[in-house]
């Protein structure tokens, strides 16, 4: 089938679509046919809500039954990643990302460029309800998802929801492969030759931010997938998802597991390029020690020979060559003794 067109209601975009034995059936049907179409048994729906109001979510929950408090909280800003069951029906809230933010050239040196879109999930026996705050969330990748698995969804709004949450995880894989880019580049500046250290710490600090707001999005998602599945344990789950299940919790193990890892290199990355300013500070501090210890040779030779005191070759020119040499082969010893032990 084509792209599933929008349809605007009150400033609200909506759509919807229905499936029978896995066939796309009937594409933006009006909301008032969605409780005759959930009479048919045979029917798998999905309905998708971009910036509802209040009035839109109240007269989908007098539909579709559902919960007050998880309907508030669908709207709601600020929602972190979570899943919870309520009777017959599951919700789960999610956070898609990239590095693709509408406002990046507004943004300071130090701002964090990662995106986050919300996307709420209301699972019901016969389908599903996305609620999404915004058009961050590519849903058009998520229906070729569906396409491709078009065998799989005979099994229900569970084939739906593993189709979104895969197109989701697979986002935070491509981040997470971003953030592994930046860290290489990151260790590259911070051994470079000419060292640019107010320009790694910016970058530093950055890509901290970015990641801080990532593990956010992607550390509660095992939860979340612990959660689905036992939901799909207790309601007498199809054995054929069972395998796209454990697919999509090896891949979310994977990209948590590199985050932490990620986390520990930034760390590491910090108190390497602390250690190295040390180290560049220790080096500078030799340097000019030495060449002090040089310069004092001849400020304590040409100090003593100009007291008010004889001295040998006081007024004689032989005296004035003899002060010289001793100045001259003293700092070449001196700089020779400092080359050797590399303080300059």
């Amino acid at each position: 089938m084509g792209d599933t067109a929008e349809v605007s209601i009150e400033g609200e975009v909506v759509r919807t679509r229905l499936w029978r034995d896995g066939v796309v059936a009937l594409d933006d049907f009006p909301l008032a046919d969605l409780s005759e179409h959930r009479l048919d048994p045979t029917a798998l729906l999905w309905v998708d809500l971009c910036r509802p109001g209040a009035a839109m979510m109240e007269r989908l929950s007098e539909e579709l039954g559902l919960n007050a408090h998880e309907r508030e909280d669908a709207i709601a800003p600020g929602e972190r990643p979570r899943a919870t069951r309520r009777g017959g029906q599951m919700f789960v809230t999610v956070y898609d990302t990239d590095f693709s933010r509408p406002d990046a050239d507004e943004l300071e040196a130090m701002d964090s460029r990662l995106r986050r879109s919300r996307v709420s999930i209301f699972v019901l026996p016969d389908g599903i309800v996305t609620i999404r705050p915004d058009d961050g969330v590519d849903m058009q990748a998520v229906i070729e998802r569906w396409e491709q698995e078009g065998d799989l969804l005979r099994f229900g709004s569970a084939a739906l929801l593993h189709g979104l949450l895969d197109v989701i995880v697979d986002g935070h894989q491509a981040v997470a492969d971003r953030f592994d880019d930046r860290v290489e580049d990151l260790e590259d500046m911070l051994f470079a030759q000419n060292s640019d250290t107010r320009k790694v710490q910016e970058l530093n600090y950055r890509v901290r931010k970015e990641l801080v707001e990532f593990r956010r999005v992607v550390t509660p998602m095992r939860e979340v997938l612990t959660a689905i599945m036992r939901y799909r344990i207790e309601s007498g789950r199809l054995p054929e998802l069972d395998a796209s299940y454990e697919d999509l919790n090896d891949h979310v193990v994977h990209v948590g597991e590199s985050t932490e890892s990620l986390r520990e290199i930034i760390a590491s990355i910090f108190e390497t390029n602390l250690a190295l300013q040390d180290a560049r500070l220790n080096t500078v501090m030799k340097k000019l020690t030495g060449w002090a210890a040089i310069i004092a040779v001849p400020t304590a030779i040409t100090g003593w020979y100009g007291q008010n005191v004889p001295y040998p070759g006081s007024d004689q020119v032989w005296g004035l060559i003899m002060s010289a040499a001793t100045i001259f082969v003293l700092a070449v010893g001196l700089f020779v003794l400092f080359r050797r032990k590399d303080w300059i």
